[in-house]
């Protein structure tokens, strides 16, 4: 059985901070792989080298996502840095890489990055992608990240997945879903994973900075909200030897259950 934690979108570094407590919490109930999403880890948004750095300390993989460019200074990391993934349905010539397989010896796990189209940038089709990754991936256990605004984008693809992949979790949105379920050919499914960020914020933004934006429809520089941290994300348990999801079940820690 390979028991994987995939976590939220990470927000700054108070919630790369965070997500690192609550990752070594976790651990000790026997989870062997931790995929978080990176794209909002840096203050301000998009992922950083210190960023990075910060998340490796407790996890095998980072995802990202619309935002995985948005730091100039890190995009040919992507190239240095396979763990660290952009979504696989970025153009030919992007730097980086969409797919990476976490090799433990006596198993293998691939773990691969795409984006949704519907409301959001008009990236390569990622159900045609998929289907091209299906058939070079050489393993059964595959976690997909399918970041995506969408939630019927986020389902279809699941419903699109179902039996060939172990687990298709969707991120973006922030907000944390209660829909986690095994689809009828084993593939676990969640619409949103949520985020490690404040509780207390919109998606882990100032509250009052994101209402003044919706309320006078004028630009407003986003920061992150301070206070109080929560973990978001599932754990999802699969059998090796037929790459189907056996449980999946969704996770929420605060700072008092550290």
């Amino acid at each position: 059985m390979i028991n994987v934690l995939f976590g939220g979108d990470v927000i700054g570094s108070a919630g790369c901070d965070f997500a690192i407590r609550a990752v070594r919490r976790l651990r000790r109930d026997g989870i062997d792989i931790v995929v978080l999403n990176g794209e909002n880890s840096a203050d301000g948004n998009g992922i950083t080298r210190l960023s990075t750095e910060m998340l490796t300390a407790s996890c095998d993989v980072i995802t990202t996502g619309n935002h995985c460019f948005r730091r100039k200074e890190f995009m040919d990391r992507f190239d240095d840095l396979p763990y660290v993934l952009r979504p696989a349905n970025y153009p030919d010539g992007a730097p980086g890489s969409g797919v990476y397989i976490v090799d433990k010896g006596s198993y293998r796990l691939a773990v691969v990055n795409i984006c949704g189209t519907s409301f959001m940038d008009d990236l390569d089709n990622p159900f045609v992608c998929m289907e091209r990754i299906l058939g070079e991936t050489d393993t059964r256990n595959i976690i997909v990240d399918f970041h995506a605004e969408a939630t019927a984008e986020k389902r279809a693809m699941g419903f699109f997945l179902d039996g060939r992949v172990s687990a298709v979790i969707g991120t973006h949105t922030h907000v944390q879903t209660a829909d986690e379920t095994i689809l009828p050919n084993g593939t676990a499914y969640m619409t949103d994973a949520g985020m490690c960020g404040t509780e207390l914020s919109v998606l882990g933004v100032e509250a009052e900075l994101a209402v003044k934006r919706f309320r006078y429809k004028m630009p407003v520089h986003f920061t992150e909200a301070k206070g109080e941290q929560l973990f978001c994300g599932a754990v999802i348990s699969i059998d090796e030897r037929s790459g189907k999801a056996v449980s999946i079940r969704r996770v929420q820690l605060r700072e008092k259950d550290i």
